[in-house]
């Protein structure tokens, strides 16, 4: 259909003039009625790319015989549901691309033990209206609804949603329907929905950070519209979310696979280095370099690594060690998980701070690198994880924490508070830790 078709409809809203003219009655049927009754959606599809293009209702919504969330409407078959198989007829790059990367996953976890404290000390409509709201659903069929979607899990649009066709994700949980605007998702906005709070607080980090301060002082410069979006070139006020992780360089071209350009896995109790990472941190060193001499980015990886290297060795892998300890040897109290007080604990030092310093540090945010970060890892572990390990009594628990309390990264707590400073002075303290930078 016609960009001057469409504009007629406005005028002559009438279905058969229009499904003569178009030959197409459905599509003049579904933008005849949701004119009326959605004239909010109907704009923002007609002033959309889509809508230029003439691309329509039906174009998306048309379903197959058969399709297990398909349903007659108005005597179309129609499915509610479009997914990133649909969006892949036009769009096969994007859409392999978003099925390879973590986001398609995300509804995965939702079917682990990672929702445990959603649905076991929560329950299940804070999981619905919580977790599963950015993660996605497996979307259930219930064919005594109009639409055939159960209430239960529509609507929904998280990343990684389960789809009746096999597909995951949801393309709509970052380009928002009916207007599908690319400047919409190259803002760190679209990002924030999902990627905040104690857990992952990505959009607070850069909201603090030089790039966020940087952004929201000349969003106005960043050609957010342009159809090429290339860093250094078609804008260079800040880098956006989207920047970083999945538009244009000079050298690369645009991703949908959020994980191409990553190279630590900041997310599990212990980090470690992707598969691929040394070409995936090329990737992303690419960016950089777009604004930043190589000595800026290689000195920020370097203290990036050794925040990493830092949490690893001083907390995560010890504390890992003793909370396997204190299970295999059966001393806690209580039967189920989460029901001890070292298990919350230790879930908050590594799913919680641990994760603030990691992505603190990755991202130039320090006040979450430290205060929201090691400061809290290291209360909660010296104050209260350790203490709880040891009240225990068991011997082999107890002597794995004598040990560790000898170590020079830990020695603190048994040696006098002048001696210490005098060495953070002399920095003989740092020396301790010059090893987690790693070569120059």
């Amino acid at each position: 259909m016609t960009r001057a078709l469409l504009f007629a409809l406005t005028l002559t809203p009438s279905l058969s003039q229009v499904a003569v003219a178009s030959g197409a009655a459905e599509e003049a049927a579904c933008m005849t009625c949701h004119k009326e009754r959605n004239p909010g959606l109907y704009t923002q599809w007609y002033h959309s790319e889509h809508g230029k293009h003439g691309v329509t209702c039906f174009d998306c919504h048309s379903a197959d015989k058969g399709d297990a969330d398909a349903w007659m409407h108005e005597g179309a078959l129609i499915a509610t549901l479009v997914t990133p198989k649909d969006c892949g007829a036009c769009h096969e790059q994007q859409a392999n691309e978003v099925h390879a990367s973590y986001h398609a996953h995300a509804g995965e976890i939702l079917q682990s033990a990672d929702a445990y404290l959603a649905h076991a000390v929560g329950g299940d409509p804070a999981a619905v209206a919580g977790c599963e709201s950015c993660h996605g659903v497996t979307m259930l069929i219930d064919l005594t609804q109009e639409n055939h979607l159960s209430r239960e899990t529509w609507p929904n649009q998280g990343i990684g949603r389960i789809n009746p066709d096999g597909s995951k994700g949801s393309c709509t949980a970052c380009h928002p329907r009916h207007s599908f605007d690319k400047a919409q998702a190259r803002q760190p906005e679209a990002c924030g929905k999902c990627h905040l709070g104690p857990d992952h607080p990505q959009m607070e980090i850069y909201q603090e950070s030089k790039h966020g301060n940087a952004y929201y002082t000349n969003r106005d410069l960043m050609n957010l519209r342009s159809d090429r979006w290339i860093v250094g070139q078609d804008y260079a006020a800040a880098p956006t979310c989207a920047t970083c992780h999945m538009s244009a360089t000079g050298t690369q071209g645009v991703t949908h696979d959020v994980g191409a350009r990553i190279s630590w896995t900041l997310r599990p109790p212990i980090s470690t280095h992707k598969e691929g990472w040394e070409a995936k941190r090329d990737n992303m060193q690419d960016v950089c370099s777009a604004c930043h001499q190589e000595t800026f980015v290689d000195g920020h990886y370097r203290q990036f690594d050794g925040a990493v290297n830092l949490y690893n060795e001083k907390f995560a892998v010890p504390a890992t060690a003793i909370m396997d300890k204190v299970k295999a040897r059966g001393v806690m109290e209580g039967q189920a998980a989460f029901s001890n007080d070292i298990e919350w604990v230790y879930w908050e030092i590594w799913h919680h701070e641990g994760r603030r310093a990691r992505h603190g540090a990755a991202m130039m945010g320090p006040d979450y690198t430290w205060w929201h970060g090691f400061y809290e890892v290291g209360h909660h572990f010296y104050f209260e994880f350790l203490p709880m390990a040891e009240a225990y009594g068991d011997p082999e628990i107890n002597a794995m924490i004598e040990e560790l309390k000898g170590e020079d990264m830990h020695s603190w707590m048994n040696r006098p508070t002048g001696d210490i400073k005098a060495d953070i002075r002399s920095g003989e303290l740092q020396k301790t830790y010059s090893h987690m930078f790693g070569a120059e």
